[in-house]
């Protein structure tokens, strides 16, 4: 995983916000839309970035596209974070 992109997914509000829809389970990109006042091109580049920050999986049922978060990203950034506070406390 490129915590780069991870962290530049995750700086921007909206898309924070989109994860924060997306923790109740799978939302399609309408239900998701419902949420924001902006263009569907403006969700979709929002979308793309979170997808290749892996901070997603996409599936595409017929004509719909459901986003749902990818928790094993989120539980490598703990991880990761988690090794600070470990590294300390065996100082």
């Amino acid at each position: 995983m490129g915590f780069q992109q991870t962290f530049k997914a995750l700086s921007d509000p909206t898309r924070r916000e989109i994860l924060n829809l997306l923790k109740d389970g799978a939302l399609s990109a309408g239900e998701i839309g419902e949420h924001f006042e902006m263009t569907g091109a403006t969700l979709s580049h929002h979308f793309n970035l979170l997808k290749e920050a892996n901070l997603v999986t996409v599936t595409r049922h017929g004509k719909f596209i459901y986003y749902e978060l990818n928790l094993s990203v989120f539980e490598e950034i703990i991880h990761w974070f988690q090794s600070f506070k470990e590294d300390k406390n065996n100082s």
